[in-house]
């Protein structure tokens, strides 16, 4: 199946989703347009309180953590090494360190044509399919057909870990 295919079934089954909330209220008593006349339209989304923009309390005593603390941390900070980076293609991300304790985070992805970069060397994120180079400090392009910079990501870094935002 391609991914086409895919979206048209999903868009085909939010589509059947919002038919039984086009009649008002619900009662017959609504024009058509899902509006009654009695209440303006409300916005779309979860219903509140759903699980899905619901977030739980901390422990009693335990801090709070950000959502980037909530989750498994990206890397340690010593993995990346200084002048250098790491790729993490999975997460379709590179961490780099231009200078020592200052961390910067880039999109993986080459902006030529979408191929993911393969290795951080030399001061540059280098990418395999046409020679596109970018730089270490900034994610500018230094050498090959890429028309701009990688676009910068959001990281955090507490204590000796990194997380992606």
């Amino acid at each position: 199946m391609d991914g086409g295919t895919v979206r048209r079934t999903v868009l085909a089954a939010g589509a059947v989703a919002l038919v039984p909330g086009c009649g008002g209220n619900g009662d017959g008593s609504g024009d058509g347009s899902g509006n009654s006349g009695r209440r303006p339209p409300q916005p779309s989304g979860p219903p509140a309180g759903s699980p899905a923009v619901k977030t739980a309390p901390p422990s009693a005593g335990s801090p709070a953590q950000s959502p980037a603390q909530s989750s498994a941390p990206l890397a340690r900070t010593s993995d990346i090494p200084v002048g250098g980076g790491k790729i993490f293609a999975d997460r379709k991300v590179v961490v780099t360190q231009p200078t020592e304790g200052e961390f910067m985070a880039f999109s993986a992805i080459c902006t030529h044509v979408g191929c993911t970069v393969a290795n951080v060397e030399e001061g540059t994120i280098d990418c395999p399919c046409h020679g596109a180079r970018f730089s270490v400090m900034d994610a500018a392009v230094v050498a090959g057909p890429a028309p701009r910079p990688l676009p910068a990501r959001e990281i955090t870094v507490s204590g000796d870990r990194i997380f992606l935002a």
